[in-house]
């Protein structure tokens, strides 16, 4: 089939580079425009546009989905169908162009966790698993019909980093699948239940902030959810303490201490949380590099200090 692929981040470049190498052909790779990042203000281009370059693929970057002369020239390409993994609302002037319409990639088990967020919201909540789903676009952002499903675990030692990447991995398969079943009309979409919809909204700067009230586990999790980018955030002393690793040491419950800091053997820290006790591995104090629980221990003083404080 001919393709139109469309996407932004790292997630969606396994789907391109497993589509441009399938018998499918992309016609064009459609991404945003680079944006100015850092303190040099440079302009980064995103995953995919300096994938697809890289591969020799043809990339558009529009400002706007509903810039006439852009759907015109969309239209003249004549493709068959888009594959959009991780990009951005489609207009249905756009969506209506290709023959067999647009599917997307959700890393999610959907219904479940429709939204911005899914992988992030899974790890925060729990989960044992989770999946990766190809769906139909519609008017109703992650609503449109099931195309194909497939459940991965989420292993306890997860993060968000290592089951983004085992996601969009498995994700790239299910999208060639994809592709070959709608070729061959052998993909009879399904509905969603809506009853049994749960919503994964973006991640904002409360949804970071840890509460040592909350348990050892729940705590454990969102950290997870939130390393190796973003980072879940405490205080320590009014500067801002970003938490990129941490380990469940025990279930000890101490109301009177909780937030505070323990420091054994010169070489690790453990903090009391509402029930049990976390060991800090990763840290990232304001105004300093990340670094692991000893190097950090080597230059900040934190003996008999409250964590959030």
């Amino acid at each position: 089939m001919r393709i139109i692929f469309m996407g932004n981040p790292e997630f969606a470049v396994p789907s391109l580079k497993k589509v441009s190498r399938s018998k499918h052909k992309i016609l064009y790779v459609v991404s945003n425009p680079p944006k100015r990042f850092g303190r040099g203000n440079k302009l980064k281009e995103t995953a995919v546009t300096a994938n697809a370059k890289a591969m020799g693929l043809p990339v558009l970057q529009p400002a706007k989905l509903n810039e006439i002369e852009f759907l015109r020239y969309v239209s003249s390409m004549q493709p068959d169908i888009f594959v959009v993994v991780a990009y951005k609302i489609l207009p249905m002037r756009l969506l209506s162009i290709p023959k067999f319409g647009a599917i997307n990639l959700h890393p999610s088990k959907l219904p479940q966790y429709r939204g911005a967020a899914p992988i992030q919201w899974s790890l925060i909540n729990g989960d044992k698993e989770t999946a990766v789903t190809t769906i139909n676009l519609s008017k109703t952002v992650d609503s449109g019909s099931i195309l194909l499903q497939e459940i991965t675990e989420i292993n306890d030692d997860d993060d968000y980093g290592t089951l983004s990447a085992r996601l969009s991995k498995r994700g790239a398969e299910l999208v060639v699948k994809t592709l070959n079943g709608i070729e061959k009309g052998s993909i009879d979409g399904e509905q969603q239940d809506e009853s049994k919809v749960t919503l994964a909204p973006k991640i904002n700067n409360d949804d970071l902030l840890i509460d040592w009230n909350k348990s050892a586990v729940e705590i454990n999790n969102r950290i997870r959810a939130f390393s190796p980018a973003l980072g879940a955030f405490t205080f320590l002393n009014g500067k801002r303490l970003k938490i990129f690793s941490a380990s469940i040491i025990n279930n000890l419950i101490d109301n009177d201490n909780i937030g505070k800091i323990t420091i054994t053997n010169n070489s690790a820290v453990a903090v009391q949380t509402g029930a049990g006790q976390l060991a800090l591995n990763q840290l990232q104090l304001e105004g300093k590099k990340r670094m692991d629980v000893v190097s950090f221990l080597r230059g900040v003083q934190i003996s008999n200090v409250t964590l959030g404080d």
